[in-house]
């Protein structure tokens, strides 16, 4: 991956809706004609194949103290943790419905836990989920097995990062999004440097490899001056990862953004200054750029997981387990099993309802194709390592190259005009200005939004 150059001014001309691709087919593309028999077809495929994959698992938990204005996550805000119980009850069952779909053959390499807020349960709650998941799943023994949560600090203790150690966890991120107190208050975010230190250093002190911390940029009030403190916050806190992400003002769609101002957003040329703002002060600190919003020390996994060619990206963004079929628990929670993606029900009442019928929550999906495949791939290697080797794409797929992606290569033409890439007969590379347009050149790959062009599909902006 060759080392990134910023350009303010092609970034800026850049600047357009689109998908992130933590999927490819996209979200927006999943069906409401794909329910539980096709997902049980999936997987007994799945375990029928010559070599079956490795299993990750994506736990959500949907529930917040209280509401961030700038979130676009399906959460559900309560102090009421009882609300904990009758999650936990449908959660369990749907535990012991999906596990023994699986053979128990296949070790689980990778856990997370998103929200929402994870550590909404409480040690208990949180002891007896892992210890219900240990029975029903195969917890791979291998020391580089990962064990990740979100956790938020504000409600968070020494001794509950302690627990999370004990039962194998070894990876954290914290959000922070922005230490400035104006800022704070205009999100309805209030939090201290020392709540943030106490969750990273009992993390550290408790074996965890890797700790990282959220930010975004172009939340109201924000200037350059302002998070430039709070990067400096960031880097002592060290971190072994740091990202960084747009925030995307959607109020028509994320009821709890109609709380914020627009009056207050930076402009667009204030928000590339804190983007650049970001770039510089994050490298010149001593971290890797990965790609699109994350950054990490070169010994981090996920640098070691790009120079290895294993990174890949999914719905938790980039990661460090590739080929392994992801099982998705918990409302609103997506899998990827096979050649399918599918979805939960969205919400509670819906999540509720199927589980107490006896059925999977699973209310969507898509059942990937030759062709998607083919793209998702081109989408991955360049991605996740900036750089697509033509002969050995056509070697894995029996594809000619040139022909199959003729208009894709024609639209990859115009962004070399503007120096984001390089095509030859060898190889696509990602040129180091190009590096933070990824989404972009991506694009180009994307039938499923070729098709959209004129729908009311809503995506963030690149920048």
């Amino acid at each position: 991956m060759t080392a990134a150059q910023f350009d303010a001014d092609l970034i800026a001309r850049y600047d357009t809706p689109g998908p992130r691709y933590t999927s490819y087919p996209t979200a927006p593309n999943f069906r409401d004609d794909f329910g539980e028999g096709a997902l049980r077809d999936i997987i007994r495929a799945s375990n029928d194949d010559p070599v079956p994959r490795s299993l990750s698992l994506y736990i959500h938990v949907p529930f917040c103290e209280s509401p961030c204005f700038y979130c676009g996550c399906t959460r559900v805000i309560t102090r009421d943790h009882n609300k904990a119980t009758l999650y936990l009850d449908r959660l369990y069952r749907e535990i012991e419905r999906i596990a023994p779909l699986f053979d128990r053959d296949r070790p689980l390499v990778q856990l997370h836990f998103g929200g929402g807020t994870p550590n909404f349960l409480d040690d208990r709650e949180m002891s007896e989920l892992l210890e219900s998941l240990a029975r029903n799943f195969s917890f791979s023994r291998d020391s580089e097995r990962e064990f990740g949560i979100e956790l938020d600090p504000r409600w968070c203790s020494a001794d509950y990062v302690r627990m999370l150690g004990r039962h194998g966890f070894n990876r954290v991120s914290v959000g922070v999004q922005d230490f400035d107190p104006d800022v704070q208050a205009a999100v309805n975010r209030i939090q201290s440097v020392e709540q943030t230190r106490v969750v990273l250093d009992t993390a550290k002190e408790s074996g965890f490899r890797s700790t990282s911390i959220d930010l975004i940029y172009g939340l109201p009030k924000q200037t350059p001056e302002k998070f430039r403190r709070t990067l400096d916050k960031v880097i002592a806190l060290a971190p072994d990862r740091v990202a960084a992400y747009a925030y995307a003002h959607l109020p028509e769609r994320f009821k709890a953004q109609r709380r914020i101002h627009a009056a207050d957003l930076p402009s667009a040329a204030t928000r590339l200054d804190l983007l650049a703002l970001t770039v510089e002060t994050l490298t010149a600190a001593g971290y890797r750029y990965i790609g699109m919003d994350h950054f990490a020390r070169p010994t981090d996994d996920l640098a070691r997981a790009q120079d290895a060619g294993t990174l890949q990206r999914n719905f938790q963004g980039y990661s460090t387990c590739a080929d392994c079929d992801m099982i998705g628990l918990g409302m609103s929670s997506i899998s990827r099993i096979g050649a399918s993606f599918s979805q939960n029900a969205r919400d509670l009442p819906n999540y509720y309802a199927a589980l107490d019928e006896g059925r999977l929550p699973v209310v969507r999906g898509i059942r990937v194709d030759d062709d998607d495949i083919l793209r998702a791939d081109a989408i991955q290697q360049l991605m996740c390592h900036g750089q697509l080797d033509i002969r050995a794409f056509e070697l894995r797929h029996r594809t000619d190259f040139a022909v199959y992606f003729a208009a894709e290569l024609v639209r990859l033409r115009e962004l070399e005009k503007d120096g984001l890439i390089s095509v030859d007969s060898a190889h696509l590379t990602v040129s180091p200005r190009g590096r933070y347009l990824l989404r972009n050149i991506a694009m180009c790959f994307d039938a499923h939004l070729q098709r959209q062009a004129g729908a009311a599909v809503r995506y963030s902006r690149t920048l």
